[in-house]
């Protein structure tokens, strides 16, 4: 019996969870870009709670990947640039990306801004969980007994 690649369960992006549209379109309390990074991880948390990895992450993470998402005054990403790639793990980019882009429509960028700009660190584990570093609980050390 033939085994899949051990990169097989990056080949499709999961599907996003239904969300209510008009909530996700208002505007929230993000003052700033800074501020709004929290709202689009969030937003990416409950779209995507089935793969959010719960507690601390393991020492040794199968991927890492940064990117720069911009977000137009209709929830709608207009850029989106890997600023990082993993280098021994290059099927997880297309793979997140894909996420990004199914998780439209985002929350609207803060008052008076036409559109924001903000950094993302995806750290994501072999069986396809990831955590945001924005709402990340930290690394276990390898001293730390498994979960």
């Amino acid at each position: 019996m033939a085994s899949l690649p051990a990169f097989a369960q990056f080949a499709t992006a999961p599907e996003p969870q239904p969300i209510d549209e008009i909530a996700s379109l208002s505007t929230g309390a993000a003052r700033n870009a800074s501020e709004y990074r929290i709202e689009g991880a969030r937003h990416l948390y409950m779209r995507y709670a089935p793969q959010i990895f719960d507690g601390k992450l393991p020492p040794m993470l199968y991927a890492i990947a940064a990117f720069r998402t911009t977000i137009d005054s209709r929830g709608r990403i207009t850029d989106l640039r890997v600023m990082r790639y993993p280098a021994a793990a290059p099927e997880v980019v297309p793979w997140l990306q894909r996420m990004v882009y199914a998780a439209e429509p985002y929350p609207l960028p803060p008052r008076g801004m036409k559109s924001v700009v903000y950094p993302e660190v995806w750290l994501v584990t072999a069986d396809g969980k990831f955590q945001l570093h924005t709402l990340s609980e930290g690394q276990a050390n390898s001293d730390d007994p498994p979960r």
